[in-house]
């Protein structure tokens, strides 16, 4: 049996030294599958509470260890803290993997570090942004514009750590039978949340998938129509929903193998009515002018209202990459708003809890686009209405933080 924090450290070492995304990196990584259950708690452990292991580290070393060791140190400390596995068996882990690794130059100083850790001695920083990005391993850019926009006390709870959960939409309500002993209903027909579901021969034979809560909802706010373009629809849950309530669902995607995972989603769900597209949403084709009663546009965006599922977010995003994103989200808009025929929908959504991604980017769009007013979209899970559409937050709506907004077209 290999040392237990072999894995976890091949994983992260591809997130933290390559830039690779976890969920990419677990993929592409052989690891032990008796114990992959718990190398995946790891290594979302790991990055979860990525900015608070810093802390730990800068707070206990004279200097900063190089990332190998760096790595190793997070790890180690994540199974003190958050595990709470023997002091000995991690440090004398820590160091044999160090070795093995080649750092045995700094077997040392890891054996001396996590026998002299001690969470009680730690102090957070006494500025309150500061601490509740370290408190909670958020971004402190992202703290402040969340204190800014809702206020210190919802701020904390938006962003406080969540237990992942699985949302799974059943096929029919037969389907679900089996299944519901365990299950906490949603206000979603056949959509359930887990605590722990292991997929198995009904997936693939499209009894139930796996599909966020927002996910869901969002297409809960689509009014049934004869023709919808869904714009950035990969990797195909919202046009196979959208699909039993729409006539004919047009799918845009721009990567080809992101575009095959689209098929491959219909054909496992039985939806035959959806044709995929390989194209960029946001450059203007005139061939689908005027062509859609109704267009969905699930932008990119920053993903804050869905750190609990993706925790590499809060590593990767960084405040000057916004204004980037905020520009894509207008341009797919502006191009796709011409998609919609007259007296036409066009719908707006991301996975973000910032209200410039949201509010913000529908009131740029209309500065420009006054044929297009906003109409009060409804949902049963719950939300805060905001000028333009609603407001699901993590501590009111399942866990999730996302964003929809109903334009209606002007003209018959």
């Amino acid at each position: 049996m290999t040392n237990p924090l072999y894995d976890p450290y091949q994983i992260l070492q591809k997130v933290y030294g390559r830039g690779s995304y976890l969920k990419q990196a677990i993929a592409e990584t052989f690891i032990e599958e008796i114990n992959r259950a718990r190398t995946v708690k790891i290594v979302y452990g790991v990055l979860e509470n990525d900015i608070y292991l810093d802390f730990c580290i800068k707070s206990f070393a004279p200097k900063n260890p190089k990332l190998p060791v760096r790595i190793l140190l997070k790890i180690a400390l994540y199974m003190l803290l958050f595990m709470e596995k023997q002091r000995y068996m991690v440090t004398d882990n820590a160091v044999a993997l160090a070795k093995k690794l080649g750092k045995g130059g700094a077997a040392g100083f890891i054996n001396a570090f996590l026998r002299a850790f001690d969470a009680d001695k730690l102090t957070l920083p006494q500025d309150k942004i500061a601490a509740l990005s370290v408190q909670y391993s958020y971004p402190a850019f992202a703290v402040s514009r969340l204190v800014r926009e809702y206020g210190g006390e919802e701020a904390e709870k938006i962003i406080q750590h969540r237990p992942p959960r699985t949302f799974v939409r059943f096929a029919s309500a037969e389907a679900a039978k089996p299944y519901l002993q365990s299950a906490e209903k949603t206000p979603f027909e056949n959509v359930y949340s887990f605590s722990n579901f292991r997929r198995g021969e009904g997936f693939a034979a499209g009894k139930y998938t796996f599909q966020s809560i927002g996910s869901v909802a969002i297409c809960e706010a689509v009014e049934p129509c004869e023709n919808l373009l869904d714009a950035c629809a990969a990797p195909g849950g919202k046009s196979v929903l959208l699909s039993q309530k729409c006539g004919r669902v047009t799918a845009f995607e721009l990567h080809e193998h992101r575009a095959e995972l689209i098929k491959q989603y219909a054909a496992r769900m039985g939806a035959e009515n959806i044709e995929i597209t390989c194209r960029d949403s946001s450059v203007y084709d005139g061939a689908y002018a005027e062509k859609f009663d109704a267009v969905l546009v699930d932008a990119p965006c920053s993903g804050f209202g869905v750190v609990s599922d993706n925790p590499d977010i809060k590593f990767f995003r960084k405040e000057e990459s916004l204004a980037e994103i905020e520009k894509t989200q207008l341009a797919i808009l502006s191009a796709c708003a011409k998609y919609v025929k007259k007296g036409g929908y066009l719908y707006y959504s991301t996975c973000s809890v910032l209200g410039e991604e949201n509010d913000g980017t529908v009131s740029r769009f209309l500065q420009t686009y006054s044929d297009f007013a906003p109409e009060k979209a409804e949902s049963p899970l719950a939300h805060r209405d905001t000028e333009y559409g609603m407001q699901f937050l993590p501590h009111l709506s399942m866990g999730a933080g996302f964003y929809v907004c109903k334009l209606r077209r002007r003209g018959e």
